[in-house]
């Protein structure tokens, strides 16, 4: 295929990614042998069967027999069916084109070249004291200068060890490039280059060297530190500028399995793209026995290269999508529901795995009526420069203005509204009298909000249907007439859709939960801003109650639609 026809593809490393998570490499029995270390052993004691091979570099080349009828129990079985080998090992493992006796293994002589490609191979790295490797860490509880990170930077190495080593139903490898070409992006990736690296090495689509990097600052592994939400503009800013770049078909996003769901639907809300974009995640670590998130890797690319996503105009009709254990669902209904593979289900009661994939080729049973990328509402192009927060200045609340985006388009990491999550439930309340002073956590969230955040909300998760009980009602109504719009949701995973009565001034979650509802209000908030302050929020005026649910409306628009 001409180089200038095939598809490309933009491949973006997120947080925490258990995709992107290598085993640690353990020393290996053979360099355990060779420096006089104890063996790896079984559990019981006993020597180990095999050596555990990795995936490494040849540093020159080197010539290997491979014994004849060596690849499977059954080759022997129809030895008929196969040419001569190349010659044959006597007893001493001397080669010889011709056999000498009847003790002689026939065997292929090949030559392995290091620009062949990673091959699989005994660890024989040791630690700085001579000792094994045993984990990550130099020692159990190491500090985090004594461990090594298990995390790929970004997906290159990923890609380059899938098709190396993994093959397809017939046998064949190359499942990835075979099919197209990839840009590595390091956006909020799980592990970064401490020391720095120089451009002449670096495997994303940067330019300039990489300065050195920190922990919780550059990159995010496991459980030491989390993103911040401001992160949140780099992840819109970088996936939109790559994808307005026209080089590309789609777009996949790599994350932990237990927060991808709330990642694609951020994208899904705010990227204005008539390109496919595709999250994968794992359950298992990359290299782990029935790993899965190789396989949802190689589902994403065929998903993007199938084009069953496009619409009448050959724009994409589905918006962001999960592939995952040969399914397909929305981002907006995705949720994680148990740590194991096929753990994942679909939220909302109406609909959210819209296709399969896996041996056969992809298709779609359902497309989302929902809006979403280039039809979304709330997308980056159609945020203003700036929209109206409220502060407490002067202990008044007064309207203050928030830049969104700079001169460039681009959002800004200091515009991310906060959100947060409150939940009601029965016996609640620590008496009758309804009084919303016992609400301290709404309270105190409040108070902080008008000294720190000019655009802030909450989203509270109720009963079926969103009713809350009334202590939490009233507070949250402060926070309303604060400036601050309240999301209301059933609790847990709805089946149907929250409600509203005509005096209430929440905004209906529909059929999203909490996590889903607080990424929309977030984009909600970048887009129509805060709601209008009342000068008593406990004692709003009808003239205020009316401003406030005029805002609101544009609020409900969008909730009723994405």
């Amino acid at each position: 295929m001409d180089a200038l026809l095939r598809p490309r593809i933009a491949v973006f490393a997120g947080a925490t990614a258990t995709i992107l998570h290598a085993l640690p490499l353990v020393t290996s029995n053979k360099a355990r042998a060779k420096y006089g270390l104890p063996p790896v052993a079984r559990e019981d004691g006993g020597p180990l069967r095999f050596d555990g091979l990795r995936p490494q570099r040849l540093a020159a080349p080197v010539t290997v027999f491979v014994e004849q009828f060596s690849g499977h129990p059954l080759e022997l079985d129809a030895a008929e069916l196969y040419g001569p080998p190349d010659g044959y090992l006597d007893i001493h493992g001397v080669f010889h084109t011709v056999k000498q006796a009847e003790t002689d293994r026939p065997v292929f002589e090949v030559t392995l070249q290091p620009e062949d490609g990673l091959y699989l191979l005994p660890y024989m790295a040791r630690q700085a004291d001579g000792s094994a490797w045993e984990e990550d860490a130099a020692s159990p509880h190491a500090a985090l200068e004594a461990t090594r990170q298990p995390y790929f930077p970004d997906a290159a190495r990923l890609f380059e060890e899938i098709d190396r080593f993994g093959l397809d139903s017939r046998g064949k490898g190359s499942l990835l490039a075979a099919k197209a070409d990839y840009d590595f992006y390091r956006v909020a990736p799980s592990a970064g280059y401490i020391k720095g690296l120089a451009a002449s090495s670096r495997t994303d689509v940067g330019e300039g060297d990489i300065a050195p990097e920190g922990w919780g600052d550059d990159f995010f592994e496991g459980t030491r530190r989390d993103p911040p939400r401001t992160l949140l503009a780099k992840v819109a800013n970088t996936v939109q500028r790559a994808l307005d770049t026209g080089k590309y078909a789609g777009a996949i996003w790599l994350e932990g399995s237990p927060n991808i769901e709330e990642t694609l639907y951020w994208l899904n809300l705010m990227i204005d793209t008539p390109l496919p974009i595709c999250g994968n995640s794992s359950q298992r670590p990359h290299g782990a026995l029935a790993n899965d998130g190789d396989r949802n890797i190689v589902d994403s690319v065929d998903y993007i290269l199938s084009g069953v996503w496009k619409d009448d105009s050959g724009r994409d009709g589905v918006g962001v999508v999960a592939v995952l254990d040969e399914q397909v669902f929305t981002a907006r209904e995705l949720q994680k529901g148990d740590s194991r593979p096929g753990g994942y289900l679909a939220t909302g009661g109406h609909g959210g795995v819209v296709g399969r994939m896996g041996r056969r080729p992809p298709a779609l049973t359902f497309r989302p009526m929902t809006r979403h990328t280039h039809t979304s509402a709330v997308n980056l192009r159609s945020l203003s420069a700036a929209v109206n927060g409220v502060l407490q200045v002067d202990g008044r609340l007064t309207v203050v203005p928030v830049a969104v985006k700079d001169a460039g388009g681009n959002l800004l990491p200091t515009a991310i509204p906060d959100v947060r999550f409150v939940k009601s439930a029965r016996y609640l309340p620590p008496d009758t009298t309804g009084s919303p002073a016992s609400e301290v956590e709404i309270a105190a969230r409040i108070t902080q909000n008008l000294l720190e955040t000019p655009l802030a909300g909450f989203v509270a998760e109720g009963q079926v249907g969103g009713m809350m009980v009334r202590p939490m009602t009233l507070a949250l109504e402060r926070a309303v007439f604060s400036g601050m719009p309240v999301v209301s949701v059933s609790r847990g995973n709805p089946e149907g859709f929250a409600g509203a009565g005509p005096d209430n001034v929440f905004i209906s979650g529909s059929n999203l939960t909490a996590n889903k509802a607080r990424w929309l209000l977030l984009a909600c908030l970048l887009k129509f801003g805060s709601l209008p302050p009342a000068v008593d929020p406990a004692h709003p005026t009808t003239a205020e109650r009316s401003a406030v649910k005029a805002k609101l409306a544009e609020y409900q628009a969008v909730f009723d639609t994405h």
